[in-house]
């Protein structure tokens, strides 16, 4: 308690206050008669005092006792007070120096103060003024103690806002993706457990799964990575480096380091439903939880620290954070499970929520100094759980935000999908009808010219008049397989599915090709699979496919060709690759060909290939063209739809 005065006079501190606990005062004076006298007169003002005679006795009494101060007389026997002030302030910094003297010289009072006493008192003193001395260079020095801490703490508050400063920094001008809020975590871990920080010696994190399933550890750093943290604020000072770069410097040295509390933390995990563990039971209820020894390692739930009024704090200092409702607090039982994997019985968890949704808890402890924690320090440790609120928060808001975004794209894009269906489905639904005008208009005429041309080309011997009779047919059966074509556009049937087997279709097919293969010179090898299994087709639209592939394979080859056919069934699928040495598709045209009235021939429709697509997919299959040197590959896969083979085969 400051004991004021009036007007300016000086504001004295009682004894108690003028010494810290089992400190004292030095008498070192080879005088009996004015040692003795001295400590009678000091100690009945409270202040505790020791004497010796000569500068060893005071070197002893230095090493097992904490003195405070030392009234220090020049004239030693052993050695002169004046060379041993450099000793005294060399290797003890925070004891006060008086110097006593019985010469009243004003140069060895200089040079006293030069070398580091404190005051300088010649001999004879009234004891008076000696006690004035005494408390007067007490009080200068609490003061200095008192101006170092405060030092200290102005240090540590500046790391926090700088710390918070960075992190606010990082939030503000960076989307927070699962990296990114790594490192802010891990920088608030940091901040939690450094010198200048909070100066815990562990934090441990745990958040709730994406499902609200389980509450995980997530991160730790330990004694380890707290050394390591301890050099942030010089290396920062020094090489003007922000905070998170170093972050990002240390961050893998945690996890290489830290195993055993990389293992605490992954050790971590408590299922939602159990509400009676401490730490769900603080997530859900937005609650800091203190464990302490002194209370049975009962959960002790804190309240949020309410704003302070006037110039005193409202609450004791051990009460100010429980609970002040007057409500009873839950029940919750002595986290036994949790103590044995933190291997420690006091700490704090404190919650991390958002106003929408819990988030998880952070959990602090001083393992290995074994300090208290205060209230203070948990207020501080709030204030760091608030800003990884934040960023946790951010970091699910961006999550979120870019999930949305991929789903919108994904409604745009298949939006754009069906509107282009849409509009391929009118000009079919027009090409169709026009095409079925144009076959039933043209069919009758072209067959009938065909016709009259085959019947004169038997009556009439004149070679000349053949040639022209020769182009007319086969320009009308050109004409005719157009019509067909186009005929089957339009006409797009269900599949009328019965048990066949793709190398018979395939054999009859070969079969009609076999004159025209023949006439142009074209080798055809086949190889089949024995294990090919009976399976449900169209026989009619199979047989249309592959009629138009090696219809295209013979015209390519013009002047002769090798065609492979390899029929494979595997994983419940049928594979044909059908290759030609023909000349082949131009580049970039193997996805092109399939497309309706798409041709690099200078005759035909353009839809042989169409229809080929479209009759695999009602398959459920897939056609596949691929560019050789020379010829083209073509790959027609079919999912096997088993089928009973039929009693009697069927005739082609």
């Amino acid at each position: 308690m400051l004991n004021p005065f009036a007007g300016s006079q000086h504001i004295s501190l009682l004894p108690e206050q003028l010494l810290e606990g089992g400190e004292l005062i030095a008498i070192v004076d080879d005088d009996e008669q004015i040692r003795g006298p001295l400590r009678e007169f000091l100690e009945e003002h409270g202040l505790p005092v020791e004497e010796r005679a000569d500068a060893a006795g005071l070197r002893q009494l230095l090493a097992e006792r904490a003195v405070a101060l030392v009234l220090l007389d020049i004239g030693l026997p052993d050695t002169d007070g004046v060379t041993l002030i450099p000793e005294l302030v060399s290797q003890h910094p925070d004891l006060a120096i008086v110097m006593l003297t019985g010469v009243a010289d004003l140069q060895v009072a200089m040079d006293c103060i030069r070398k580091g006493a404190d005051d300088y008192l010649p001999k004879p003193a009234k004891f008076r003024e000696i006690l004035f001395v005494v408390r007067k260079t007490l009080e200068k020095r609490r003061l200095i103690f008192e101006n170092r801490k405060y030092q200290e703490d102005l240090e540590k508050a500046h790391f926090r806002i700088q710390l918070m400063h960075q992190l606010s920094l990082k939030m503000n001008t960076v989307y927070l993706s699962t990296v990114e809020l790594d490192k802010i975590l891990l920088a608030i871990l940091v901040g939690i457990t450094a010198n200048e920080g909070l100066r815990f010696n562990r934090a441990f994190l745990a958040l709730f799964d994406d499902n609200m399933d389980y509450l995980e550890g997530r991160m730790a750093i330990g004694t380890t990575c707290r050394e390591r943290a301890a050099e942030i604020w010089q290396e920062m000072q020094r090489q003007q480096l922000k905070f998170l770069d170093i972050i990002h410097r240390m961050s893998e040295d945690c996890q290489q380091e830290d195993q055993e509390i990389n293992q605490i933390v992954a050790k971590l995990r408590v299922p939602v439903a159990a509400t009676d563990n401490i730490l769900v039971h603080a997530a859900l209820e937005r609650r800091s939880v203190r464990i302490d020894p002194r209370h049975g390692c009962k959960p002790i739930l804190l309240e949020r620290r309410r704003p302070l009024r006037g110039i005193q704090d409202p609450y004791p200092p051990d009460l100010d954070r429980r609970n002040t409702s007057g409500a009873a607090p839950p029940d919750l039982p002595v986290p036994h499970d949790l103590i044995n994997l933190l291997q420690e019985d006091t700490f704090v968890v404190v919650p991390l929520f958002s106003p929408g949704r819990p988030l998880g808890v952070i959990i602090a402890d001083n393992f290995v100094t074994r300090q208290p924690i205060t209230d203070a320090h948990i207020s501080s440790l709030e204030l760091f759980a608030s800003q990884a609120s934040l960023a946790i928060e951010h970091s699910h808001l961006y999550q979120e935000m870019q999930d949305k975004i991929k789903q919108l794209e994904a409604l745009n894009e298949e939006v754009e999908r069906s509107k282009h269906q849409l509009v391929a489905a009118e000009r079919l639904s027009a090409l169709g009808q026009m095409a079925a005008q144009m076959v039933h208009r043209i069919r009758n005429p072209v067959t009938s010219l065909g016709g009259v041309a085959r019947l004169l080309a038997k009556k009439i011997d004149d070679p000349a008049l053949h040639r022209y009779l020769e182009v007319i047919q086969r320009e009308s059966q050109r004409l005719e397989a157009i019509l067909e074509d186009l005929t089957e556009f339009v006409s797009h049937q269900e599949l009328q599915r019965e048990p066949a087997r793709l190398s018979d279709i395939l054999a009859q097919v070969l079969l009609l090709f076999q004159r025209d293969f023949a006439a142009q010179n074209i080798e055809v090898v086949t190889e089949l699979d024995a294990q090919e299994p009976w399976c449900a087709l169209d026989r009619q639209q199979i047989r249309q496919a592959l009629i138009h592939i090696l219809r295209n394979a013979r015209e390519a080859m013009p002047n002769g060709g090798r065609i492979d056919i390899d029929l494979r069934y595997h994983d419940n699928t049928l594979l044909l690759v059908i290759r030609d040495t023909g000349v082949g598709l131009p580049p970039g045209h193997e996805t092109l060909v399939t497309d309706s009235f798409f041709t690099s021939k200078t005759q035909g429709t353009g839809l042989g290939l169409t229809l080929v697509d479209r009759i695999l997919k009602d398959h459920g299959g897939e056609l596949l063209l691929r560019r050789l040197e020379p010829g083209t590959e073509v790959r027609l896969t079919i999912p096997v739809v088993p089928a009973e083979p039929p009693n009697e085969p069927n005739s082609p």
